[in-house]
């Protein structure tokens, strides 16, 4: 408890903890551990566990009071937990009470007269003593401690509330008259002293700083003016009496709005007023006043979504001001805070902005009416609310309705495993507000509405009491259907347009040695124009059958009941499955089902008329002939086919005009004309998003001209390398006859061999149509260099290079980061060069020095430096007047001072030549001045006394420096000075300089001892000529000093200062000095630590790129950070601790916690808490983060400092004012609280912890590391949903709360406690997380930052810039979302980390790069970009929440930006960090996630939507940046496949063989040279391209060429062929059969050992299936292949395919740590064999079963719709083709090829499935009671068996080979059947055979273990393949100094 000293019993203060120094509490206290139905007794024990150590009898008198408040509450104990809790509560009562603890230290005695006191007069004396002694006495006025203050008050009160209890329990009747007064008083300000986030806006805080502010008291003034409302009689008298009502409560008065609620926007609203009006220029007069400007902007930016939407619908908007002047700002008002309290009380509509558009045009047409009086016509009174305006009735009203529809829809989606097609997401509900149909939901709003049809129903059903089927509002304008059709639906252009290439390409190719002239000769012309055909067939497809009936139907049905056609439709999902074009048809129109039903028609005749003229040319029928000739007749007429061709290629020269002239299209897409409307009609569907998104002319020109050179140098490798030469190898082919076949051919006499061709040509084609994305990478690479060297990245990138650039730093950084009235000239210039800032300029000197000291000392705060680096860094604080130069930090001047004395002592020619020499270097130069400087000022400071003869000591030393001037002025010093006593001059200096440092007092005579000599050095040994004063001085005897020697007289005062007056200034100033003059190495290696080098040279060389000026810290956009967090681990316990590192990092935290060694840090407990916080501040952790976000606050304050600081402190240094003195911390108008008042205004800093509350309750250490954290930073503010278990009628039902909290002193206190509608978590849990925190944020914009990010403060020092950019001209529309690159930081752990460091910082810098210049399409791909937050929370917000479809929040963020003509940039001069996942499985769950995301995104109407409403280009630009790169991976893999099943079919059928043979006869070597050919290119290795040129960009080239090697050599390309696997699997699987799902990766560090059986469990599927698939291709092909004869040739063939299986396979074994250690692999086979004998069942985890784990990896199966069924099963058919190719090859077939061959190997498996039935049924029956029948059985068995084999051997010529042959066959066919009875499970099921299916799965997987096992055993058994592997693994944290060993040791833990 916070008390001062005084009263009985001591009321002890305890002082606040510092934000500076973290502390940590362990203990979860029992005042938080309270169920959520008795939550009210929180503060009752809180006091209780506050006033304990004092008056533990009173705390008892409080637990006994929440016990019976609590028994009152829930007197059942119905609530979750309740009984646990009082149980327990009671419990500490009674051992309270037998310990009998009430008397303190009191003896028997003086406690037996203390118990018989009574309770109430206990308490009653603490009351008044508490009251008197603490709560008065912090009542200072302005002095007052507000929060301190409040918490008493607070104190106070419940106090009051426990003392009633208890005299109402003691009968007391009468309460002395001072506590009733106190207690009025306590109540009283009780309701002044509020918790307060940031405006302290109750009457107490007036006084505050920031409440002095001119621009928030205008603000404050603006929403007080409630001049001429007419308020409620009954709403909040007495604030109405007191005039303490403004413009909100008004608006909460009037449409009941919860008080919260208001309470945040009211801050919310004066914040964004206040910070725009102080923004303004020209600056408004006067500054108390709201300037009208800043009411404008801030509408403009709230409302301009509101107006579009108004003008969508064609309806008049409801923002509608006065006549009067006078009354026009108050409306705006009322209507912004109108729509902000809509906003925030809106929790999950928030993601509906339209929805929020209808409900705020209502509710201000409603507003004006109030305002304006008007009358109802149908009572004749005013007009009052829909709604009404009691408490709560907005929320239960109109959010609550609309929530249960979203909920109800939500849960039809089970979790993501429904089809999207059977349930409505945001996107669709949102989406029904787009049609004006919406407006039949009137208002207030209609129960059978429409958009109420879910819940309506499922009313509807309770009344009733039996069944309905459950109707639905309906899919809007687009259905997520799963199939694979999307990627043709959403980018049929980029299709049509490759198909239409493809097929022109081949044309050419066709006709041999074709020349350029010979294209436009009218046949092959004529040829060529054949593709139209092929475009008009193509675009048919769109318009597919399955559409033409639906539309027929809808047609039909519109005169008749078009809504109930309609839902009977929806139900037969079926029908919506196939129709991808007819998205929403549920809300069509009449005009929309026209349109379709045109254009299908339109599309059915192009595809019929252009065949039909088209073959006039060639063989057409002689009456068609006849009709055609006559327009022949017409002199000079083209032929009819090219007329017909004209014809249709017309829509397409008018896009081709509208795509060069870009505004044009935007003016035409927003136009409200109609004749626009219907040409726009039949083009595309009207939708509200997607309009308008066009660039300007100069951006459009960029990135076509990308596309025109890439698609170019596509196209003609396409034709050059992969078409021209397969012509005529095809053509040799297709005359081949006489084939002998090696199998039963269906076809004997097939003459074409298309069946040949058709495998020859496929592969070709895939990669024809995936090469791009090859292209794209090597042209993205190359002009993303480009572009980045013209941005001046790795221009500064060593310190050699820094320290040649150090001069001109100053200039950069004045004249980027201090702010200036001028105008910067932004843009390219090839030399940047900037003022040097000379020592006349002082001040612009003194803040660079300020800036760069606060990121040093963040710098040794984070342990990256060591004490002397940091010395080494400094520049002096403050700036010496006296100096005419630039102090330098000393690491630019090491070594020069001693080389300049070598260079003076043996310099033998004039003065000028060797100042012209010191001069040569600017350092040398700075250096030699400051120390001459430096002695004089020491000097002047130590000798102040006089000596024997009365002469001054400063006037004979200033004799000797007047000598000195002299001669140097006059050229003469090498003449009247000898320089050979000059280093022993200097040892003497540097000798008491060093005593200085230290400042013993006892060392005085030494001191005295060393001034003599250097006197005598200076008058005697380098004087040439003695000067007579002087001469007769220092002859003393100085082996026994007395006072009248020089230096040593003490009377009438000492002759010298000693020990002198030691500040802060002078010790920075002595230990600079012996810094300057004592390192005489170069310090060309400070500092050490990589991480401080890149981050300094980062920063550096930041300051010369382009970036806008920053402004003012008063005039700069106000923001928000937001930080989602779920359970993550916040700061590492005690348990925890495993040392990581043993760098200089740990050497550096060791010298800051003076400890030598570990064992010492771990004996003090204070220390072991600094270890957990370093600890954490190296891990992914919340800890990290929120330190690194909190620089923002920092260098807000030290910014803000700079700015308001006269020049007289900015020399006294920035450090004077970060340890502010008690005083100032209390004064309101000290410089400190101003600097606290600016900070508060532009930053916020939100923490969305959404589980706090649940934490807390259950004691979970979690919960008190977040307390740790906001008590450590005073400005965190934690955002979490509280459960809250409440009773109404009997019944206990959850109610929701989003709540923020801070911390005062050690505790938490609310803030804010907003009502939600339901559980907040409806959709993705991200996502949502944001939502409910997003109305806590300030400022116009928002940094949205993930748990494992990190931030630096000399980053935090650019923000200002950054905010700039939404000022600057950035083309057509200002940016909405600010993209910023980010800094992988944990690339040193690994080498896999390294692997995913490289990548992530590639995609990051150069690959975002390119996308956002010059292809204009980057979206948001995950934090740290910076949202217009006024844009976004008024367009859905900055994430989607949809359940599956969205499971990628965050890019959708960018694509709903675009959409909605937002404008997302790229800025790479500001940084923050970010980590990785470190492990092969955690980044495999990371990559599946992202696959997952990008396999649901293909679905997504967003995509569909960009892939239609770009312009060709940049829907080029958009497919192969985000699910085209996916799509071309498949495309890879696909490839593969086909290639190897190809060459499979051409191999067993005989084809290859006869073509072989051909092409020998021939001698035919194109042909020979295509069969020994593969068009194979491994995507996963061109991640290389842009690593390598972002790495020598920014590092050097030759840095980037070993790194790239050394990857290599580490095995990078098995790493990113691996992940191939990863991408393509769950890409594949998430678009055919869905289940994404979000993956938790851990976000560790530690790198563990896997058990073998999780490996399998984790990659069986993904990698593992396929790779023994490809490597019984690959074995087949070699076996019965005749292509590659020799080994060489089939080496060269199979080789890339062959390291795609050995990666697949073995890649998690060779990236395992330790993964080839014997003991290991012993105990993983057990592991793994216990694991697959293990029986499932119920509650029995994956994990522990392979029944469990099998019944999991189908559980996409089991909610798979038909088609992924249907395609299930024929991608399994593929296995039968070894079966039906290989038994003919088999000896005993002896040649015969008639198909009952085929028939009998079926019998023979038939067979053998039958004896596995026979085994299993035998054992089930004959095992446990006949043991020796069924061994019988099985002895026959087997010899039947034999004789079996035996007589195939005899009499059938059977072969050992034959055996091999037959597993080859017959492994894959059972594997088919396997494959099919899983996706056939129903049917399986029923006819009993699941157990069957079940037992060959477990076979099937134990033949994988033992294929992959069985190797890496054998390596194993050699030592050292474990020893190269660990160094393989870890030779980046090798080369950092880590111990692998602890690292491994981390991870035993967490097994």
């Amino acid at each position: 408890m916070l008390s001062i000293d005084s009263g009985p019993q001591g009321l002890i203060r305890r002082s606040s903890r510092s934000a500076a120094a973290p502390n940590f509490s362990t203990e979860v206290f029992d005042h938080e551990v309270v169920p959520s139905s008795l939550g009210s007794i929180v503060p009752i024990l809180r006091v209780a566990t506050e006033i304990e150590p004092e008056r533990p009898r009173v705390a008892y008198l409080c637990r006994f009071y929440a016990f019976e408040k609590a028994d009152r509450l829930d007197p059942n104990s119905s609530g979750r937990g309740v009984r646990q809790f009082k149980t327990g509560l009671l419990q500490r009562l009674e051992r309270q009470l037998n310990e009998k603890v009430f008397g303190g230290q009191e003896n028997s005695s003086s406690l037996a007269s203390r118990v018989k006191k009574s309770d109430a007069r206990e308490i009653q004396s603490f009351y008044q003593q508490y009251y008197q002694n603490y709560v008065r006495a912090l009542d200072k006025g302005e002095q007052a401690d507000r929060a301190q203050l409040g918490k008493a008050y607070q104190t106070a009160g419940v106090l009051f509330e426990v003392l009633c209890a208890v005299n109402k329990t003691e009968k007391v009747e009468e309460v002395a008259p001072e506590i009733i007064a106190a207690a009025t008083d306590v109540q009283e300000k009780k309701e002044i002293y509020t918790p307060y986030n940031i405006l302290p806006l109750d009457s107490a805080g007036a006084t505050q700083s920031i409440m002095q502010l001119e621009e928030v008291k205008a603000s404050v003034a603006a929403l007080w003016n409630t001049r001429g409302l007419n308020w409620p009689a009954e709403f909040e008298r007495q604030r109405q009496k007191a005039g303490d009502l403004d413009l909100l409560d008004w608006l909460r008065a009037m449409f009941g709005f919860q008080r919260d609620n208001v309470r945040n926007q009211r801050e919310h609203l004066i914040l964004l007023l206040a910070n725009n009006h102080t923004s303004l220029d020209p600056k408004p007069e006067p500054l108390n006043k709201l300037d009208e400007r800043a009411i404008d902007a801030i509408m403009d930016k709230l409302f301009k979504n509101y107006r579009t939407w108004c003008k969508f619908l064609g309806r008049k908007h409801s923002l509608r001001l006065p006549q009067g002047q006078q009354e026009i700002q108050q409306r705006k008002i009322l209507y912004m805070g109108l729509y902000l309290l809509i906003w925030g009380e809106a929790a999950n509509v928030r993601f509906m902005p339209e929805c929020l558009c209808y409900i705020f045009h209502n509710m201000a047409y409603e507003l004006h009416g109030l305002l304006a009086g008007n009358v109802s016509i149908v009572t004749g009174e005013n007009i009052k609310p829909s709604y009404g305006g009691d408490d709560e009735s907005f929320l239960r009203k109109v959010i609550t309705p609309i929530y249960h529809v979203i909920e109800k829809e939500s849960k039809k989606s089970k979790h993501g495993k429904a089809p999207h097609s059977s349930w409505c997401n945001y996107d669709d509900l949102n989406e029904y507000f787009w049609s004006t149909d919406c407006f039949q939901l009137g208002w207030p709003m209609r129960d059978d509405g429409d958009f109420f049809k879910s819940t309506r129903d499922a009313v509807a059903k309770g009344r009733k009491g039996f069944n309905t089927k459950s109707e639905s509002t309906g899919k809007s304008y687009f259905v997520e259907t799963r199939t694979f059709w999307h990627i043709f639906r959403s980018f049929d252009r980029l299709w049509t347009f490759y198909i239409l290439a493809l097929q022109a390409m081949i044309i050419i190719a066709w006709h041999h040695n074709i020349s350029v002239p010979d294209i436009f000769r009218k046949k092959m012309l004529h040829n060529l124009s054949s593709i139209f055909i092929t475009a008009s067939f193509l675009r048919f497809l769109q318009m597919e059958c399955p559409g033409i009936i639906a539309c027929f139907f809808l047609f039909l049905g519109h005169y008749a009941e078009q809504r109930k056609i309609g839902t009977v439709i929806m139900q037969k999902k079926g029908v919506l499955d196939f129709i991808l074009n007819f998205p929403g048809y549920h809300r069509w129109k009449f005009t929309d089902v026209l349109r379709n039903v045109l254009k299908i028609l339109v599309s059915l005749a192009w595809a019929i008329l252009l065949p039909l003229f088209y073959v006039h040319s060639f063989v057409a029928p002689n009456k068609i002939r006849d009709v055609l000739s006559k327009v022949h007749e017409i002199k000079g007429a083209p032929t009819l086919y090219v007329v017909v061709v004209i014809l249709y290629l017309l829509p397409n020269l008018l896009a081709a005009v509208l795509f060069i002239f870009p505004m044009l299209r935007r003016w035409i897409e927003n136009s409200d004309w109609h004749v626009i409307r219907l040409l726009l009609w039949w083009s595309q569907p009207r939708i509200y998003v997607g309009r308008g998104m066009h660039e300007s002319q100069f951006a459009l020109l960029k990135y076509t001209i990308f596309w025109i050179l890439l698609l170019c140098s596509k196209f003609a490798f396409s034709y050059f390398v992969q078409i021209k030469p397969l012509v005529k190898p095809t053509k040799d082919i297709m005359n081949i006859r006489n084939v002998k076949y090696a199998w039963h051919e269906f076809f004997p006499q097939a003459k074409k061999h298309y069946g040949a061709v058709v495998s020859l040509w496929a592969p070709v084609v895939l990669v024809y149509f995936m090469d791009t994305q090859i292209w794209y990478a090597i042209y993205s690479t190359l002009y993303g260099g480009l572009v980045g060297a013209f941005d001046r990245l790795g221009e500064i990138r060593t310190l050699g290079m820094l320290r040649s650039r150090f001069q001109s730093l100053p200039g950069a950084f004045n004249t980027c980061l201090v702010p200036s009235d001028k105008t910067k000239k932004r843009g390219f210039s090839l030399s940047k060069r900037f003022a040097e800032v000379s020592a006349s300029r002082r001040t612009e000197a003194a803040k660079f020095a300020q800036i760069w000291n606060e990121v040093i000392c963040s710098f040794r705060e984070e342990d990256l430096i060591s004490d002397r680096e940091m010395d080494m860094l400094l520049v002096p604080y403050s700036s010496d007047p006296s100096l005419k130069i630039i102090q330098w930090p000393p690491f630019l001047l090491a070594s020069k001072i001693p080389i300049a004395l070598d260079m003076a002592t043996h310099f033998r020619s004039r003065d000028a030549d060797l100042w012209k020499r010191i001069c040569a270097d600017e350092y040398m130069k700075c250096a030699v001045i400051e120390c001459y400087e430096s002695f004089k000022h020491l000097l002047n400071i130590l000798v102040v006394g006089e000596n024997e003869k009365r002469l001054s000591l400063p006037w004979m030393i200033g004799i000797i420096i007047k000598e000195i001037e002299s001669s140097i002025s006059k050229h003469t010093f090498l003449e009247n000075f000898r320089m050979s006593p000059l280093p022993t001059l200097c040892k003497k200096f540097v000798e008491l300089v060093e005593i200085l440092k230290v400042g013993d007092p006892s060392k005085r005579d030494t001191v005295v001892l060393l001034l003599q000599d250097m006197f005598e050095v200076v008058t005697r040994d380098m004087m040439v000529n003695e000067i007579r004063e002087l001469a007769e001085l220092g002859h003393g005897n100085k082996d026994s000093i007395s006072s009248n020697q020089l230096f040593a007289g003490t009377f009438p005062k000492p002759s010298i200062i000693f020990p002198p007056v030691v500040t802060a200034e002078w010790e920075e100033q002595v230990r600079r000095l012996y810094l300057l003059l004592t390192v005489k190495e170069s310090a060309s290696d400070v500092p050490t630590n990589l991480e401080a080098r890149r981050r300094v040279t980062f920063f550096a060389n930041s300051l010369f790129m382009d970036m806008p000026r920053a402004p003012r810290v008063r005039k700069m956009l106000a923001f928000s950070v937001m930080t989602p967090y779920y359970s993550e681990e916040t700061v590492y316990s005690k348990s925890d601790l495993e040392m990581e590192n043993e760098d200089d990092e740990w050497n550096n935290f060791m010298e800051r916690v003076n400890c030598k060694n570990e064992s010492e840090v771990r004996e003090n407990e204070e220390n072991i808490l600094h270890l957990r916080h370093w600890v954490s501040l190296r891990g992914q952790t919340l800890c990290r983060t929120v330190r690194g976000m909190m620089y923002y606050r920092r260098a807000l304050k030290l910014q803000a400092f700079l700015d308001m600081a006269s020049e007289e402190e900015i020399l006294k240094g920035y450090k004077a004012f970060t340890v502010p003195s008690e005083e100032d911390k209390k004064s309101q108008r000290s410089t400190y609280a101003q600097l606290e008042a600016v900070a508060d205004m532009k930053f916020t800093y939100v923490a969305t912890c959404q589980n706090y509350g649940n934490q807390k309750r259950s004691g979970d250490r979690r919960a008190t590391d977040i307390l740790n954290l906001m008590v450590n930073n005073p400005a965190l503010r934690v955002a979490y949903i509280d459960e809250v278990e409440e009773g109404e009628n009997g019944k206990v039902q959850k109610v929701y709360y989003s709540v923020l909290a801070k911390a005062v002193d050690t505790l938490d206190q609310e803030i804010y406690r907003i009502k939600l509608p339901g559980s907040a978590k409806v959709g993705e849990g991200k996502p949502e997380n944001q939502n409910h925190a997003i109305i806590f944020s300030r400022g116009e914009a928002l940094q949205t930052i993930d748990m494992n990010q990190d931030n630096y403060l000399e980053e935090a020092l650019k923000m200002r810039n950054l905010l700039q950019e939404f000022k600057e001209d950035h083309g057509v529309r200002p940016p909405s979302i600010l993209g910023v690159r980010e800094h992988i930081f944990t690339g040193s752990v690994s080498s896999l980390a390294w692997f995913m460091s490289n990548q992530e910082t590639s995609f990051v810098t150069i690959g975002q790069r390119v996308l956002a210049r010059p292809l204009k399409v980057r979206f948001h791909y995950g934090h740290p970009d910076v949202f217009d937050r006024l844009f976004h929370i008024t367009r859905g917000g900055i994430s989607k929440a949809s359940v599956g479809i969205n499971l990628s929040e965050d890019i959708f963020a960018g694509f709903n930006s675009t959409l909605r003509r937002g404008n997302v940039t790229h800025h790479e001069y500001i940084q923050v960090g970010k980590g990785r996942d470190v492990g092969l499985n955690q980044i495999s769950l990371f990559e599946a996630k992202v696959a997952c995301g990008n396999g649901e995104q293909t679905l997504s109407r967003d995509v569909y939507r960009l892939g239609h409403r770009f312009d060709f280009f940049r829907m080029l630009s958009c497919y192969f940046t985000t699910v085209g790169f996916y799509i071309s991976s498949v495309v890879v893999v696909i490839t593969v496949y086909v290639f190897l099943y190809g060459r499979l079919y051409l191999s067993l059928s005989g084809l290859e063989a006869a073509i072989m043979k051909f092409a020998r006869s021939k001698g035919d070597n194109a042909l020979r040279t295509v069969m020994a050919s593969q068009s194979l290119v491994q995507i996963g290795l061109l991640m290389a391209l842009p690593m390598l040129m972002e790495i020598g960009l920014e590092r050097g080239f030759r840095s980037a060429v070993s790194d790239m090697i050394i990857m290599q050599l580490q095995l990078a390309a098995v790493f990113f062929t691996f992940s191939l696997g990863t991408k393509v699997h769950y890409f594949g699987r998430t678009v055919l059969h869905g289940g994404a799902k979000y993956r938790a990766t851990g976000r560790g560090f530690v790198v563990r050992h896997e058990k073998f059986a999780e490996n399998y469990r984790m990659y069986s599927r993904s990698h593992f299936v396929k790779g023994m698939e490809l490597m019984i291709l690959l074995i087949a092909y070699r076996v019965y292949g005749s292509a590659a004869g020799d080994n060489a040739t089939y080496i060269l063939l199979t080789c890339s395919m062959w390291f795609l299986v050995a990666s697949w396979l073995f890649a998690p074994f060779l990236f395992n740590p330790s993964g080839f250690e014997w003991q290991k692999i012993v105990d993983d086979w057990d592991d793994w064999s216990k694991w697959m004998n293990n029986r499932g069942g119920i509650g029995v985890p994956a994990t522990k079963s392979w029944e469990s784990w099998w019944e999991e990896e189908q559980e996409h199966l089991n909610f798979t719709g038909f088609l992924g069924r249907f395609w299930e099963v024929v991608l399994s058919l593929r296995f039968f083709l070894y079966q039906y190719g290989i038994i003919y090859q088999l000896h005993v077939v002896n040649g015969d090829k008639s198909i009952v061959v085929y028939g009998l190997s079926w019998l023979v498996i038939a067979a053998v499935i039958i004896i596995l039935k026979i085994v299993s049924m035998g054992r089930k029956k004959f095992s446990a009671d006949f043991q020796l029948m069924f061994r019988l059985l099985k002895l026959i068995l087997f010899i039947g068996f034999m004789v079996t084999l035996v007589m195939l051997f005899v009499f059938l010529s059977l072969t050992v080979g034959d055996i091999f042959a037959s597993l080859l066959a017959f492994i894959p066919t059972g594997w088919a059947l396997l494959a099919i009875s899983q996706a056939l499970r129903p049917a399986v099921k029923a006819l009993g055979m699941w157990g069957s299916v079940k037992a060959l799965g477990r076979g099937y997987e134990y033949m994988m273990g033992l294929v992959m096992f069985l190797p890496v055993a054998i390596l194993a058994w050699f030592p050292f393949v474990s020893e190269f592997q660990t160094r393989l693994l870890f030779n980046q944290a090798f080369s950092r100094g880590l111990q692998i060993q602890r690292i491994l040791a981390g991870g035993k833990k967490n097994k």
